[in-house]
Order: structure tokens, then C-alpha cells, then sequence
């Protein structure tokens, strides 16, 4: 069975990738300046070429440095995420995971959410016949 290379990321891998989604392609020092409680440079530098070995990035050199993109897009990761979550949490049931989901009443603008999420279902019915 092959390894799915977006199930074996750490959480600071997760924090690099959402740095590289949210800022673009970047330098081991801006991938450092946009992290929480920033680990040392080199330990960016390593993280970022294991990413590279896990299939994650890519990088080309600008002069001195390297510069590194995700290969994914950030909808393609978002999706892989999430079906992992489900996996782990909700026993690979979709069901649950919208019910808990539903359930939290402490999310801003939960009411309009909501009315986005039924229109959602509605279209995905519609386009399902």
C-alpha cells in the first residue's frame, strides 16, 4: 500500500504549508517569520526539505536562496485534510462530522452559515439527479 504523503505531516509541516498557501512562494527566512513560536532557521530549513522529500513542495533557487511552493493547491489540501479528520474522528462517517459541525453554536455568524450550508446540500442534491 502506498503512503499518502499528506498523512504523515506534522503540525509545524501543517504551519509551513498554511504559510506557503497564505504568503505565496517564500524563503526559508519568510517561512520563519510567519510561524508561531518560530522553531531556529535551521530547523525550517530541514522541515522544508523533508516537505520537499514528502512530495509537499518544491523550490528553485533565487541567487543565494531557495525559494519554495506548495505542489498542491490549498483546495487539494484542505480536502485531503479534512477526509483524514473524518477518518480519525468520525470513523470515516460524513454524517458525523456535519452534526458536530451543526452543533457548534459558539461559530460567528452561525445563522448565515448555516442558510449556506442548506443551499449547498440543495445544489449538491440537484446536480446529483
Amino acid at each position: 500500500m502506498s503512503k499518502k504523503p499528506h498523512l504523515d505531516l506534522s503540525r509545524r509541516e501543517r504551519q509551513i504549508m498554511l504559510v506557503l498557501f497564505e504568503n505565496g512562494p517564500s524563503t526559508a527566512q519568510q517561512v520563519l517569520e510567519g510561524l508561531p513560536e518560530p522553531p531556529s532557521y535551521s530547523a525550517v530549513r530541514t522541515m522544508l526539505r523533508l516537505l520537499e522529500e514528502k512530495g509537499q513542495l518544491t523550490h528553485h533557487q533565487e541567487g543565494p536562496r531557495y525559494v519554495y511552493t506548495p505542489v498542491v493547491s490549498r483546495e487539494k489540501a484542505q480536502k485531503s485534510a479534512l477526509r483524514q479528520t473524518v477518518q480519525s474522528f468520525f470513523d470515516n462517517s460524513v454524517e458525523q462530522a456535519m452534526a458536530t459541525l451543526i452543533g457548534m453554536d459558539d461559530l460567528p455568524q452561525r445563522d448565515e452559515a448555516l442558510d449556506r450550508l442548506e443551499q449547498m446540500i440543495q445544489k449538491a442534491r440537484n446536480e446529483g439527479r
